[in-house]
């Protein structure tokens, strides 16, 4: 088995559609108003949003996007007006994180964790 694909949800496609497309997606399915989706630039997973009335209450979900290049991604999409809420940081599970909101709220990870991607010290 392996994961294929997260969709989140979004009360605006289009907007959603650019702002992914900024995040460094690319868009392989467009079926306005209701759905779109993309494929990351690395490795075989897809990623997309379906349109919804309105959007779930609480935390939701968290989704992390793997960046070898992590700081300099996050310099790039700074300079393209894109914001964060918590600028790239290493943290006590060993893995260097940035967080940032889409349009719609869903909290996205992009991280950087090496080796301890999956073999963590801790690893059972």
């Amino acid at each position: 088995m392996n994961l294929n694909q997260i969709t989140v949800p979004s009360v605006d496609i289009p907007k959603a559609i650019a702002f992914y497309k900024t995040l460094g997606l690319e868009l392989i399915v467009e079926a306005l108003p209701h759905y779109a989706r993309f494929v990351c630039p690395n490795g075989k997973a897809t990623f997309s949003v379906h349109l919804v009335e309105e959007l779930p209450k609480g935390d939701g979900i968290y989704v992390y996007f793997e960046c070898d290049d992590l700081d300099d991604r996050v310099n790039d999409l700074k300079a393209k007006g894109i914001l964060f809420d918590e600028l790239p940081n290493d943290k006590s599970w060993l893995w260097r994180e940035a967080r940032l909101k889409d349009p719609d709220g869903n909290q996205l990870i992009l991280y950087f964790a090496g080796e301890n991607r999956i073999n963590p010290p801790w690893r059972i």
